[in-house]
């Protein structure tokens, strides 16, 4: 395990700290709270939504728990703009929105880069 024997035996001598029944609740709480908003939900977030229960509870003690029950916030995914924006060739409009051929294949998509032969 890598601890020192020191270190051992005075893990060993400290007495159990059980958790009260109203923390349990909280925690119980904050999993199903954190469950349902599909991990968005931050300590503050957090906190409004058990005060709108009726639960009184501080930021910090909503912090602390979050970090001992390992509870994490996904962050959300940045939203790319697409931009035309640029010196590069854009493809020629072709087909001009007509996707039904006269004859098979004659409408190939080519890459703009590709010299037309």
């Amino acid at each position: 395990m890598r601890v020192s024997t020191s270190a051992y035996y005075d893990c060993c001598k400290r007495p159990v700290r059980l958790i009260d029944s109203k923390t349990w609740q909280l925690c119980q709480r904050m999993k199903t709270l954190l469950i349902q908003s599909r991990a968005s939900l931050g300590n503050r977030q957090m906190v409004a939504q058990l005060r709108k229960e009726g639960l009184m509870v501080g930021r910090y003690k909503v912090s602390k728990l979050m970090k001992k029950l390992g509870l994490t916030v996904r962050n959300r995914q940045r939203y790319v703009v697409t931009t035309s924006k640029h010196n590069q060739p854009v493809a020629d409009n072709k087909l001009n929105r007509d996707f039904s051929p006269k004859q098979p294949n004659c409408l190939v998509p080519r890459c703009a880069g590709m010299d037309q032969r």
